[in-house]
């Protein structure tokens, strides 16, 4: 079943979209489970209701399609240029990787959440503030009293509302399993660019939309934050011939970035518009790779559409050592240091001895705010 989607740039489009009942229909990843003589929805429907633990088989997983999807077309374009974009569900909730890859994880070596018993008591500060998991649980008590008071807040799908019991490190295993998942799709889309002789000439990006808490600061799932655990996301990036390659880089990069990076890579011109700073100078090995641009942004704007969401607007500074989060609808905010609080859990925002700070911080983002707003279309002429 394929889509043309010229206004959206694709001459091919596969949609699909995650296996929960209420986005069933007629799209080109149930029509492949079909044809495998399997009736996805209700394959599926056994599992919707467990938040973590054993899942559908690994041949039937949207990953595995998609890696049909892509190897057919990688094979059936080597003659000419090409972009290819794959969008993959996991790892997302309910966490429910097939069983043979979830056996390869034992919870008990899966690291600890970052959690402090502050934390139970500072997330109460934003109770009005839009998060899947909405209270903040001791991890290591999570198992047995998590969230009975909370059962009615959390009551929905299992895709958005966290559990109220649960064991962290099941989850943080059931999390690594998922991710093998996709391990294994990046793997077979890179066999296929090597069988047909296209990798040295493809450049080859990989990156995440958002992170999981994951236990972190005793919540679940994601949200209005900006914890470490839901921005700080992968990104690798492999561009054939440059002297870069393998190499680690600790500058501060945003997702933005990705699209002039792709277009400068191309020799296409990057509208001046765009918003973003190209990678493309570090990634050919000609400028350093720990300087990039000084300070970072992230944005929420009521991006999260559950029941009981609030409509939450937040923005985040990022300078490399100090982070300024405002909640802009509730009138609060936090300020972490991460060279003397890497795991951000003690919030400087209300601290007198860091008022100076907090005042530049907050100047620096309403200035890098407005810097990054559209322009609107550029005048080529006088009045």
């Amino acid at each position: 079943m394929i889509e043309k989607r010229p206004d959206d740039g694709f001459a091919e489009f596969y949609w699909s979209p995650e296996p929960f009942p209420e986005w069933s229909g007629n799209h080109d990843y149930h029509a492949w489970m079909w044809s495998k003589g399997v009736d996805p929805e209700a394959y599926f429907k056994p599992y919707l209701d467990q938040h973590y633990g054993p899942g559908p088989a690994a041949e039937y997983r949207q990953a595995r399609w998609a890696g049909d999807r892509a190897e057919r077309f990688i094979k059936m374009h080597s003659d000419r240029n090409w972009y290819l974009g794959i969008n993959i569900d996991a790892p997302h909730p309910p966490l429910n990787p097939p069983p043979d890859y979830l056996r390869r994880f034992n919870p008990s070596d899966m690291p600890d959440p970052a959690f402090k018993p502050i934390d139970l008591e500072h997330q109460k500060k934003f109770e009005r503030v839009d998060q899947q998991a909405n209270f903040a649980v001791d991890p290591w008590h999570a198992a047995t009293d998590a969230g009975e008071a909370h059962n009615d807040e959390l009551a929905g799908p299992t895709h958005e509302a966290p559990p109220t019991k649960y064991n962290i490190w099941e989850m943080r295993a059931a999390y690594h399993a998922e991710v093998a998942q996709v391990d294994d799709l990046v793997g077979r889309i890179l066999d296929a660019l090597t069988e047909t002789g296209q990798l040295n000439r493809t450049i080859v990006v990989f990156m995440s939309d958002h992170g999981d808490m994951m236990g972190d600061h005793g919540l679940l799932y994601k949200g209005c934050r900006f914890y470490e655990g839901v921005v700080h996301v992968p990104l690798v990036i492999s561009v054939p011939g440059s002297s870069a390659q393998g190499s680690v880089s600790n500058a501060l990069v945003e997702l933005v970035d990705i699209a002039p990076t792709l277009l400068s890579l191309s020799g296409l011109e990057v509208p001046k518009a765009m918003q973003g700073l190209s990678l493309d100078q570090m990634l050919l090995g000609n400028t350093s790779l720990d300087c990039h641009k000084p300070y970072v942004v992230s944005e929420y704007h009521n991006s999260l559409r559950f029941r009981g969401s609030r409509g939450s607007r937040a923005s985040m500074y990022y300078d490399g050592r100090h982070k300024l989060n405002v909640y802009h609808d509730v009138g609060i905010g936090e300020l972490f240091d991460h060279q003397e609080d890497p795991n951000e859990h003690y919030d400087l925002w209300d601290s007198h001895h860091h008022r100076v700070l907090k005042s530049d911080l907050l100047e620096r983002s309403f200035s890098a705010m407005m810097l990054r707003s559209g322009s609107g279309p550029e005048r080529n002429e006088d009045y």
